[in-house]
């Protein structure tokens, strides 16, 4: 099936590198990121896990919580797991999903068979509290994901999900915004009594709400 943004993420029971795990009750109140890697003890892979490692504190203090899978097991998770700490300098501190019967692959159209019909692609997902997709990026299997943008997306989604505003290109936090095309000026008075910038009838910019 295709997962699409708005739609409801597919819930699932499957067992991890952190125990077994129904994902809407796994996910609670958070935000959540679920990705995919294609196989186990491979360079990009072991590359992206380490540094999702790494940088876990940021995804926590987001209230997000972060999960990996894969089609090989668990207990080939656990073995790779060894070789990530040792190359990257930081462990696995985060679930992987053994996937082998390939079921949550299939339910979030993780393998794309003009690709690979074996193994899945670098999918991301984004999932609000509301368990709702918020964001869905796919990378081919030989490109290394960018983290820090799916943080930086993350910023952007929390923001205009708490205020009536959308971010410009390259947004990052602290930056100027962009008041939302639906809000009227009249609106805007009530909303953003601090005034904002028109530069044209559909562009208007303020200072990021806090």
């Amino acid at each position: 099936m295709s997962v699409r943004l708005g739609d409801i993420a597919p819930d699932f029971t499957a067992q991890t590198t952190q125990g077994e795990i129904k994902f809407h009750d796994w996910l609670g109140d958070s935000w959540g990121v679920l990705f995919s890697h294609p196989k186990d003890f491979t360079p990009v892979c072991t590359t992206e896990l380490g540094y999702v490692a790494k940088i876990k504190p940021e995804f926590d203090k987001r209230n997000v919580k972060v999960i990996g899978l894969s089609v090989d097991s668990v207990e080939l998770h656990e073995k790779w797991e060894s070789d990530i700490g040792e190359t990257q300098g930081t462990p696995v501190n985060f679930p992987m999903i053994g996937d082998s019967d390939r079921t949550v692959s299939n339910l979030y159209d993780m393998i794309h068979p003009n690709a690979n019909d074996t193994f899945t692609v670098r999918s991301v997902f984004v999932i609000g509290p509301d368990k709702k997709v918020k964001l869905t990026i796919t990378y081919p299997a030989s490109t290394g994901r960018n983290f820090d943008e799916v943080l930086r997306v993350i910023d952007s989604l929390q923001l205009t999900a708490k205020f009536k505003v959308a971010t410009p290109a390259n947004w990052t936090d602290g930056k100027d915004v962009i008041i939302g095309a639906a809000v009227t000026d009249d609106e805007a008075k009530t909303l953003f009594p601090s005034g904002w910038k028109t530069i044209k009838p559909y562009l208007r910019t303020l200072a990021q709400p806090k």
